[in-house]
């Protein structure tokens, strides 16, 4: 299957390829991760009560304008 994709180069370094002349379409990326804490920071974090305030918001929000600046 790999022969088939030309965005790498022959030592498999992904390479820069030439897309201007293809159609415009839509499409739709997920993105996911895995953060590991202790339990400790685990009960912080749900009941927002860090140090740094509400931690899941910011991440939320770093996560929307980090996509913002990809469309931009």
């Amino acid at each position: 299957m790999l022969k088939n994709l030309n965005h790498f180069d022959g030592a498999g370094n992904a390479i820069m390829v030439d897309v201007s002349e293809k159609k415009i379409t839509e499409r739709t990326a997920t993105a996911s991760g895995k953060i590991i804490v202790s339990a400790e920071i685990f009960k912080m974090i749900e009941t927002g009560t860090a140090k740094k305030g509400d931690v899941l918001g910011v991440a939320r929000i770093a996560g929307i304008m980090a996509a913002v600046r990809l469309v931009q």
